[in-house]
C-alpha cells in the first residue's frame, strides 16, 4: 500500500483539510488513522477511522476541531482541520492497519503500512 498525503501553512484559528490517498491494494479493507510528530517530542496519535467510516476515534487534542472522513471509492481519507492551534504544528503521517477496528487503534505500532509525512505549519 502506497500512502500520499499533503499538509500546508494556515494561520492560528484557521482551518486546513489534509488528503491521503492510497492505491495498491484494496483500500476498503483497512483501518486508517492520523499521527504527528512535533518537533523534539514523540509521535501521537490523532485520529483513526474503521473501514467503512462508521466509527472514529480521536486524540482528547484535537476532539470537536478535527474531523475524519474517508471515500473508499476514491480510495482517500480526509482530515478535516478546524480552529488550528501553534501547537498542532508538526508532521503528520497517515498510516493503514490491515485488521478489524479494535481498542489498539490509538498505537502506531497496530499499523502495517505509513505515508511519508507531510507537514502542518500553524503560525500564531
Amino acid at each position: 500500500v502506497q500512502l500520499q498525503a499533503l499538509g500546508g501553512l494556515v494561520q492560528a484559528g484557521g482551518s486546513l483539510r489534509l488528503f491521503c490517498a492510497a492505491s495498491g491494494r484494496t483500500f476498503s479493507r483497512f483501518v486508517m488513522g492520523w499521527f504527528r510528530q512535533a518537533p523534539g517530542k514523540e509521535r501521537e496519535f490523532v485520529a483513526a477511522i474503521s473501514r467503512s467510516g462508521g466509527w472514529t476515534s480521536y486524540a482528547d487534542s484535537v476532539k470537536d476541531r478535527f474531523t475524519f472522513s474517508r471515500d473508499n471509492a476514491k480510495n482517500t481519507v480526509y482530515l478535516q482541520m478546524n480552529s488550528l492551534k501553534p501547537e498542532d504544528t508538526a508532521v503528520y503521517y497517515c498510516a493503514a492497519d490491515d485488521s478489524q477496528w479494535n481498542a489498539w487503534v490509538s498505537v502506531g505500532a497496530a499499523y502495517d503500512y505509513w505515508g511519508q509525512g507531510t507537514q502542518v505549519t500553524v503560525s500564531s
